[in-house]
């Protein structure tokens, strides 16, 4: 049975930053594009950031991008999201996805498996 379990999130200050955590039971991890998702209340799921099989790429949401960074340890079979300049905005639950295609890496419809998030709360 297939499980992504996440860790890491909680309540932090603006301009803050925390490290989500994300543990895979995939049979082999490095076969999976990992991805980042974020869902607040009332709106939908939106992509965050996504890595590649061996991690030589990564894919960011605009609103992200140069604050968020994406990495994953294969031999750990965990992938990783460190969010620093942490604004109220990005308050949301934050889930991890795994895809074996990677062709839509932003698209959420195309992830396999997701884990059941972890709540991160942003304070102004």
């Amino acid at each position: 049975q297939v499980q992504l379990v996440e860790s890491g999130g909680g309540l932090v200050q603006a301009g803050g930053s925390l490290r989500l955590s994300c543990a895979a039971s995939l049979r082999t991890f490095s076969d999976y594009f990992m991805g980042w998702f974020r869902q607040a209340p009332g709106k939908e799921r939106e992509f965050v950031a996504a890595i590649s099989w061996s991690g030589g790429s990564r894919l960011y949401a605009d609103s992200v991008k140069g604050r968020f960074t994406v990495s994953r340890n294969n031999a750990k079979n965990t992938v990783y999201l460190l969010m620093n300049s942490l604004k109220p905005e990005d308050t949301a639950v934050y889930y991890c996805a795994a895809d074996h295609r990677g062709d839509v890496p932003e698209e959420k419809y195309e992830y396999d498996y997701w884990g059941q998030g972890t709540q991160v709360t942003v304070s102004s």
